[in-house]
């Protein structure tokens, strides 16, 4: 038996001769591989800011030669055959090109393969990935390998885990090689696409995943661009865990109606078109506990069966079309974290249902419809974090007691009814950093502060007052403080907000009783406020142009509007705009008492308000390096000179006003093709010259005021292309010739303030315009709310009519508001019946002008009309009875015509008083003073409808007069003779015959009444 032990010795002797000899598992040719693979990549810590890991580790580092490459960190081997068959490089540091040569795709039994959390980067056509066939897990996310996926990735059949997502630069599948994989791979659990671009995959494509149906369980396809129909039964996948399709906004579906009884745990479809009602079989989906269905089209109420979903944690549905109340049966989803339901149309009180949700952290239920009061058990409730219940209907107190210790840091109450006072918790809770309490009706006074973890502090638009309180300035990690629109009142030194160096944004503004005191006298010594942006103190009775300002290096915003400061603006801020203030972007100084040159508005600036002030001189050429303004508003000043021709040329600037000034010389010639325009007043001045052929590149104009300046030319027709005009003021210039219409298929569609008044028009009234203005024509019946055009804080659209016979200034334009005003012309000819289509027409002036013909009973629909001048003009014919029917006309003027007949009553027409009518001779009746003949009847009011039947007065005294020359003969016979038979017959006839007539007439005139 001693031969059977040799092979014992000979190994231990071995061992004995070679002391340094350790066995390696690794196969030689992979470790090879893998030291090429090291050597290939960077390693670069920085990359460590930029992933989301939640640890980093420079794997290739514990990858040296001589040692067993099966013991390096992130490679695993296969225990028999010495094979890497796993390679796990995610959040490793490393930096490089993945070149189609290299040695990671010899390693061809890799089972495993990791890259994610990498700056690799590479076209992933070029790659070899497919050649590593028995894959199963393949993860290249967060890397920057992109490009076309390549079809080879089809021959990895053997896939369970595909994981492509978030490559930071984009991939994209075509649909042969999306089909290939999905009908290859039958095997795959796990599919994560994420922002993968697959546009071009189309619902039969995408149905393919039905034969993943038994393997499938977890499928995230996020920000993929998906669109089309995405089959309800891939939902209903009997293994499916994990379902993914957010922000896919193209992608429309619809939930499973039945049968839905799969394990699914995570269930996010939030920014999609899935649409539809919540079906009941929702809550077979106990296992659920992370619903997202925000940003979608779903509609009705939340049902019931939302009671059995008693693992969920986290439920948002928000941002759809969600009604009805919040079932009570919610208190069952004892485990939830997380509730968003804000912006839908929910109703009713809020349900003390949350009173039991002991984990529920965060609460957010605004932009609803919700009333009554606060529940206060919300104020109790353990963890709760964040409440934002703003933009609701809610009344009534903010609850006065609040659960100790209280997580609450941020508190969202905003744009509700609430009353009373601020509870003094909102001053001392230690957890609270935001509290958005504006727009809603709180009174009292703002009391001290006595905890300083408040970081937003938003109280405006309410009711408070008192002095401002001190303990603000001890609010070292104060950042937003927004007090504006209450009743504040004492004295305040702006010194003191030296205190805050965390604090990025003030507005004070519209606290009409508070003084912002500034001691200019001395130098201002105080630290510069490097953190604050923007500063808004309008309306705070500032005297004197604020030296603070120069301390405040990184000013974006400055609002020191509607205050009292007189004199002229410093040296230093004139300095300070044009060479250290490089972020500023919005100045206003409108509605003060300064003067002296106007200041120079900065390059990068977007918003320039200067009106309302005594500022003189010219509008400096350097103007024009403010290329990036958006609203300039210099308007109400005494700037002479003439306009700089590049605010022609700014392309983003939306509102140009210069009005009411003394500028001169011509409108800017060179508006630039494709401009943002929409807001032009120049009107005011002393421009003269021709209008611009350029005003038509302003192709989203809306306002164009021109008015009152010494303008001389021909109608602009070439204005008629302007499809979104919906003001145009010409009045008062030296217009002339004869207004016709071009070649626009809908010339002026949206106008809506039509003013030519005031010019040397002639020839007809121009009723081709008329008739295409639908802007006009349009009543809306249904709208509720008034609506206003541009009508923001940064500036609102304004405009001069003449009203009633009185000059008016609109200080805002309501969007129902229509006239024409083509008065003070020489128009000629009749009044067209077109005008009578009008229907939402508030105001028609043609007064002085050369008008003849008659008024057209089409007028009589202008059920909207408040006032018509028609005075002096060649009007003749009789006052048509038809504008009786006028319920809203309180103003009237027909004088200077030569209107005749009686004067129709009834309804606003009792109103009218002499001077409507004054200078026509022909017409009697009240109000005048000259009355009708004592045998004539007045004509009928608007319920009488003889003028349609065609009995004008002539007629009616035609008739009387046939009545009594019968009478007399009848008289003389039946005196005479007896009984003339014949006669008295012929007579009774007769009157008969016109009573009858009469009476049909009054009954056709119900008839029509009734219709």
């Amino acid at each position: 038996m001693g031969w059977f032990l040799l092979p014992y010795f000979m190994f231990h002797l071995l061992i004995l001769y070679f002391p340094s000899y350790t066995y390696s598992l690794c196969n030689h040719h992979d470790n090879f591989a893998l030291l090429q693979i090291k050597n290939s990549f960077a390693v670069d810590l920085s990359l460590e800011q930029w992933f989301p890991c939640a640890s980093f580790s420079s794997k290739t580092e514990s990858w040296k030669n001589d040692t067993d490459c099966c013991e390096w960190n992130g490679v695993t081997c296969d225990p028999m055959s010495g094979h890497v068959i796993g390679l796990d490089l995610s959040c490793g540091n490393l930096h490089g090109k993945v070149h189609p040569n290299s040695t990671l795709f010899q390693l061809t039994h890799l089972q495993k393969l990791n890259l994610a959390f990498n700056e690799f980067y590479g076209p992933l056509r070029h790659s070899a990935f497919g050649d590593l066939v028995n894959l199963t897990h393949l993860n290249l996310s967060q890397s920057y390998i992109g490009g076309v996926v390549p079809s080879t990735i089809s021959y990895l059949s053997k896939l369970v885990s595909l994981d492509l997502s978030r490559s930071w630069t984009m991939m994209r599948f075509d649909p042969s090689t999306w089909d290939k994989l999905i009908l290859n791979a039958t095997n795959l659990r796990e599919l994560v696409l994420d922002t993968v671009d697959l546009s071009s995959i189309g619902e039969r494509s995408l149905s393919l995943l039905t034969n993943l149906s038994s393997s499938l369980v977890t499928l995230s396809l996020e920000f993929t661009e998906l669109q089309g129909n995405f089959r309800s039964d891939i939902l209903s996948f009997p293994n499916l865990k994990e379902l993914r399709l957010s922000s896919n906004e193209n992608l429309t579906g619809e939930l499973p109606k039945s049968n839905w009884t799969t394990p699914l745990r995570h269930l996010d479809l939030s920014g999609t078109a899935f649409s539809g009602k919540f079906p009941d079989c929702i809550g077979h989906l106990n296992s659920l506990y992370h619903l997202s269905l925000e940003g979608c089209k779903f509609d009705g109420s939340i049902p019931l069966s939302f009671w059995n979903l008693t693992q969920l944690t986290f439920l948002d549905l928000a941002n759809n079309n969600l009604n009805g109340e919040i079932p009570s049966l919610l208190s069952n989803l004892k485990h939830l974290t997380t509730f968003y339901l804000s912006s839908n149309y929910v109703s009713g009180p809020i349900p003390d249902v949350f009173s039991k949700f002991e984990k529920l952290e965060l609460l957010a239920l605004f932009d609803n419809k919700l009333s009554g009061l606060i529940p206060s058990s919300l104020f109790h409730l353990p963890q709760l974090s964040v409440l934002d219940l703003s933009g609701n209907e809610i009344v009534g107190p903010i609850p006065s007691k609040i659960t100790n210790p209280s997580k609450l840091r941020d508190l969202r109450l905003s744009s509700n009814m609430l009353s009373g006072t601020i509870p003094q918790w909102c001053y001392s809770l230690p957890s609270l950093s935001n509290l958005f309490l504006q727009h809603n009706q709180l009174t009292g006074s703002i009391s001290e502060f006595s905890s300083y973890s408040l970081e937003y502090l938003y109280l405006f638009n309410n009711k408070l007052q008192g002095n401002f309180p001190n303990s603000i300035f001890d609010l070292k990690n104060l950042s937003y403080l927004r007090l504006s629109s209450n009743n504040l009142s004492g004295q305040v030194d702006f010194h003191q907000f030296s205190k805050l160096k965390n604090l990025n944004y003030l507005d004070l503004s519209r606290n009409t009783f508070l003084n912002i005191t500034i001691d200019n006298s001395v130098d201002y010594t105080i630290p510069k406020l490097e953190g604050l942006y923007d500063l808004y103190l309008s309306s705070c009775n500032i005297n004197s142009f604020p030296k603070f300002l120069a301390r405040l290096p990184n000013l974006q915003t400055i609002d020191l509007s509607h205050n009292k400061i007189h004199g002229n603006i410093p040296k230093w801020f004139h300095e300070k705009l044009l060479h250290f203030w490089k972020n500023i972007l919005h100045i206003d100084l409108s509605f003060n008492h300064m003067q002296g040159d106007l200041p120079v508005p900065p390059y990068g600036i977007d918003i320039f308000l200067a009106s309302n002030n005594n500022f003189t001189g010219d509008i400096s050429s350097t103007m024009c390096n403010a290329s990036t303004l958006y609203v300039l508003n210099l308007a109400h000043n005494s700037l002479t000179g003439k306009i700089p021709q590049c605010l022609g040329t700014f392309p983003s600037l939306s509102v140009l006003d210069l009005q009411m000034n003394n500028l001169y010389g011509n409108i800017p010639q060179n508006f630039s093709e494709g401009n943002g325009l929409e807001t032009i007043k120049l009107n005011g001045n002393r421009l003269e010259g021709s209008l611009p052929l350029s005003l038509a590149h302003c192709t989203r104009l809306e306002v164009l005021d021109l008015a009152d300046n010494n303008i001389e030319d021909k109608f602009p027709r070439w204005l008629e292309s302007l499809q979104e005009l919906q003001v145009l003021s010409l009045r008062s210039n030296k217009l002339h010739g004869v207004i016709t219409c071009g070649s626009t298929k809908h010339p002026f569609p949206k106008l809506r303030i039509f003013d030519v008044s005031g010019n040397k028009f002639s020839g007809p009234f121009p009723v081709s315009y008329i008739k295409n203005f639908q802007g006009m024509m349009n009543v809306d019946d249904g709208q509720t709310v008034l609506k206003y055009m541009r009508n923001s804080s940064l500036y609102t659209d304004s405009v001069v009519v003449i009203m009633k016979g009185q000059y008016m200034e609109l200080v805002r334009i309501l969007t129902t508001f229509t006239t024409i005003d083509l008065s003070n012309n020489m128009f000629a000819g009749e009044i067209p019946n077109v005008i009578g289509e009008l229907h939402s027409l508030k105001g028609l002036n043609l007064s002085h002008n050369a008008i003849t013909g008659s008024i057209p009973q089409s007028l009589g629909k202008l059920r909207n009309l408040e006032w018509m001048d028609l005075s002096w003009n060649r009007l003749a014919g009789e006052i048509p009875v038809a504008l009786t029917n006028l319920n809203f006309l309180s103003f009237l003027n027909l004088s200077q015509n030569q209107f005749e007949g009686i004067i129709p009553t009834g309804r606003q027409f009792d109103t009218f008083g002499n001077d409507s009518y004054e200078g026509n001779q022909m017409l009697c009746g009240i109000p005048l003073s000259r009355s009708c003949n004592k045998d004539e009847n007045l004509p009928p009011s608007s319920t009488s409808h003889h003028e349609e039947s065609g009995f004008g007065w002539k007629a009616v005294a035609v008739g009387y007069a046939f009545g009594v020359v019968l009478g007399i003969l009848l008289g003389c016979n039946v005196f005479l003779t007896g009984k003339p038979q014949c006669l008295a017959r012929f007579a009774e006839g007769v009157t008969n015959r016109r009573v009858q007539r009469k009476n049909n007439n009054r009954a056709r005139a119900n008839r029509r009444g009734i219709s």
